[in-house]
């Protein structure tokens, strides 16, 4: 059974009452009360609240109270939300603790008895008898939930309670066994999957698996100079004391790393050594791949890494210098490229750095994966977005909230991430400084992959390495030849410098380089610039 606990404010007359519930008798003055619930045992007006919870129910009681009628009006000409019910009378409790369970699950919320749909303010008669009712459905909310109940006269012998809660601390909570949601000024039952998704994530926040010991590992298994580095970096930026040592073992207790004499599994993904990753742990894994055309019909490029984060960032930043699309020329006569970067580095950065931080390592089969095309550029991570946040919600204002926080804070105190809660604005950010289309973001098929594209469609024009003297020469033609050449054409030109199998190889190159290509077949192809 629950108790009263009894919080006073915005006292008028001085009229006594008194409360008596489960045994226990509470005496109250005041026409303007704040009543919490609390658990059985949490704590009583003569024996203060000795638990987490009731010190919790206690706040809310406080915090909510002295609502007056104003403020009852402006709530009710406001309407019905997300957060916000009306309910008539009280005698519509149980659809009201529906709804409550809703934002318990959801961003809390409030319940206002003594108001009509349409948001008219009538009251309600109110008694100690009408509390104890609500309570009692209170009660049927699983796990325990705590909300404040507030009594404001509206008019003589009328009253509007409100009841408020906030977000749950341990969702998914349920109502005689189900568990709802809500959906704008609605209470749906919850899926089993979203339940489910919910649970697992509250599970996540005390045992995850980053933070589960890397059994057979020991700190020599470690890179113990990337560790320098990054406590180095940190100190630096200012984001770390210096720990007055440079021993590994302390450095990862320092960071965080160390449980009860054991390496966590996060140390091993941020500074494990790359030949017992691939190993033991094949998911700390970085997939690259440049692909011709806007589909994955044929490739151009196509590796995979393993090895730590730090590693893995190196290795993807690389290959997309070498293999990204840009958005400039070759001159002609001079074959270099006079270019700018087709996407922001920076933007790219982060979201590289996204990928490692909240992709889910649990998955066996995990990677990151980087693919370039010709009119886009797409970062997937495996592991779908949690916490209830979705794609559009990436570019609000956002709290963070890190699927692998042990990793997030050590590659934050290495500057890899600068603020938490601000990657995905920081890429919008980045991308409409360059004139570019806000980033894309899926949540798909487990996987979140965030899709760069360019603001017109721009044809490859990448030099992975060095063009040849003949190349160079074969280029030049082409660029005076407007109609473009045919094999033989090409030979004659050339003269003796070079055969018909030489010639044929070099044009293959230079399709693959993306700085000419063949226009018809056979014999009566011709080859263009692009």
């Amino acid at each position: 059974m629950y108790h009263w606990v009894i919080a006073v404010s915005a006292l008028t007359k001085p009229q006594e009452k008194i409360l008596r519930h489960d045994g226990r008798t509470f005496r109250t003055r005041g026409h303007h009360e704040t009543v919490t619930a609390a658990a059985p045992g949490a704590g009583t007006p003569e024996s203060g609240p000795p638990a987490a919870k009731s010190e919790a129910a206690w706040t809310q009681a406080g915090a909510g109270a002295g609502v007056s009628l104003v403020s009852i009006a402006a709530l009710a000409a406001a309407g019905e939300s997300e957060t916000q019910e009306f309910k008539l009378t009280t005698g519509e409790r149980r659809a009201a603790a529906q709804s409550l369970c809703g934002m318990l699950n959801h961003r809390g919320g409030r319940v206002l008895f003594g108001v009509a749909p349409n948001g008219r303010v009538v009251g309600q008669q109110v008694s100690d008898h009408t509390i104890e009712e609500v309570s009692e459905e209170i009660r049927r909310i699983d796990p325990p939930a705590f909300p404040s109940i507030e009594r404001i006269p509206v008019a003589a012998g009328r009253e509007v309670l409100v009841l408020s809660v906030n977000q749950g601390a341990v969702r998914p909570y349920s109502y005689k066994g189900v568990a709802y949601r809500r959906i704008g000024n609605t209470s749906p039952a919850m899926s089993r999957d979203e339940y489910n998704r919910m649970l697992f994530e509250r599970i996540h926040g005390e045992r995850r698996w980053e933070n589960e010991p890397a059994a057979g590992w020991q700190v020599a298994d470690l890179d113990a100079a990337e560790m320098r580095r990054t406590v180095e970096e940190s100190i630096r930026r200012g984001r770390a004391e210096d720990p007055g040592t440079r021993q590994p073992e302390e450095l990862l207790r320092g960071l965080g790393l160390i449980k009860d004499d054991a390496l966590l599994r996060a140390a091993v993904v941020l500074f494990g050594r790359a030949e017992r990753i691939e190993a033991e742990l094949p998911q700390c894994l970085l997939r690259v791949a440049r692909f011709r055309g806007i589909d994955r019909t044929e490739f151009l490029d196509n590796r995979q890494f393993h090895g730590n984060v730090f590693e893995l960032l190196v290795k993807a930043e690389r290959f997309l210098r070498d293999n990204l699309p840009v958005a400039g020329r070759i001159a002609p006569g001079l074959f270099e490229r006079v270019d700018d970067p087709l996407y922001p580095p920076e933007a790219l950065r982060e979201a590289l750095a996204n990928a490692f931080c909240h992709r889910d390592y649990a998955i066996g089969g995990g990677s990151v994966a980087v693919a370039v095309y010709d009119d886009r550029l797409e970062v997937t991570s495996s592991g779908p977005l949690h916490f209830g946040l979705t794609a559009q919600a990436l570019f609000d204002a956002h709290e963070s909230l890190p699927w692998n926080p042990l990793i997030a804070r050590v590659l934050y105190r290495r500057g890899i991430i600068e603020s938490w809660g601000r990657g995905t604005i920081k890429m919008a950010e980045l991308t409409a400084s360059a004139g570019l289309p806000r980033p894309e973001i899926e949540d798909v098929g487990g996987c979140v992959t965030v899709r760069f594209r360019p603001s017109r469609y721009v044809p490859p024009q990448r030099v992975g390495r060095d063009v040849t003297e003949r190349q160079q020469a074969i280029l030049a033609m082409l660029d005076r030849a407007g109609g473009g050449l045919a094999l033989r054409e090409i030979l004659a030109e050339l003269g003796s410098r070079a055969s018909e199998r030489q010639v044929r190889e070099e044009l293959a190159t230079l399709r693959t380089l993306g700085l000419a290509t063949p226009v018809g077949h056979g014999r009566g192809a011709r080859w263009k610039r692009l």
